[in-house]
């Protein structure tokens, strides 16, 4: 497969973060060694994916000081930076042109890792003619969640907020695929993915693949916590290459 271009969104404020990563975008917050952005710049390069779009906000001139321009992690990376909050989806439309020669690319949020085969993920949304391509994970309580709702074939009909329900659902991990096209629908100025964008995107194709792999991410104390418990777990995860057996 050609070497599809990734957007990590990585300039959230990390305000419920604060306590345990105080003068630090989240995103650098160290589990175990490394810092978490490591983990994920980790995963794409093992699975062959170099050219990276890092789309910086709060404290980002931590984040450059950090990766450079990627050569000594074996990626090239580009920085779209935010003069101020523009949302996810605003931040992709702000990284726009970073991605005039992509007719696809992945995004994924900077602060949750997903086990997850990019190649297969892929395959999946190009076989389907989608607009944009969800990354599911099935838990067994959604009442911290917003959740996905699909039909028999993988389409997604539409998304229920967060219900404080104890009930099993799909929810969203925070790794997508595009078409460029999707770069039309957002706004110049703030907006969310998920609130604003995909609900306009359902009658052009929006579909979800459930993935079956480790799932964390580091928005609050608690699960930063957790991050720094499955470090070994999650840096093997990380530093695996892509399943055989898929298409590419």
């Amino acid at each position: 497969m050609r070497d599809v271009k990734a957007v990590l969104l990585v300039g959230g404020l990390g305000m419920r973060l604060r306590s345990a990563v105080p003068s630090a975008p989240k995103v650098l917050a160290s589990v175990g060694k490394r810092s978490f952005l490591h983990l994920l710049v980790s995963q794409l390069r093992s699975q062959g994916i170099h050219r990276l779009v890092m789309c910086t906000g709060y404290l980002g001139d931590q984040i450059e000081n950090e990766f450079g321009n990627g050569q000594s992690w074996d990626v090239a990376i580009e920085y779209s930076r935010e003069e101020q909050p523009l949302g996810t989806a605003g931040a992709i439309k702000l990284a726009a042109p970073y991605l005039i020669d992509d007719s696809e690319f992945l995004v994924m949020n900077g602060d949750s890792f997903l086990e997850i085969d990019f190649h297969h993920f892929m395959a999946f949304h190009r076989s389907l003619d989608a607009m944009a391509t969800i990354a599911v994970f099935k838990v067994e309580n959604t009442n911290r969640y917003g959740t996905v709702n699909v039909d028999a074939n993988g389409r997604v009909l539409g998304f229920t907020e967060k219900t404080g329900r104890e009930v099993p659902g799909l929810v969203n991990g925070g790794v997508y695929v595009f078409r460029q096209a999707v770069l039309e629908c957002i706004p110049e100025h703030q907006s969310s993915l998920e609130k604003d964008i995909f609900p306009r995107l359902l009658d052009q194709g929006v579909y979800a693949q459930e993935q079956h792999g480790m799932f964390i991410d580091i928005g609050t104390p608690a699960d930063y916590a957790r991050a720094q418990g499955l470090c070994d777990s999650l840096n093997n995860a990380a530093s695996r290459g892509r399943i055989s057996g898929f298409p590419g």
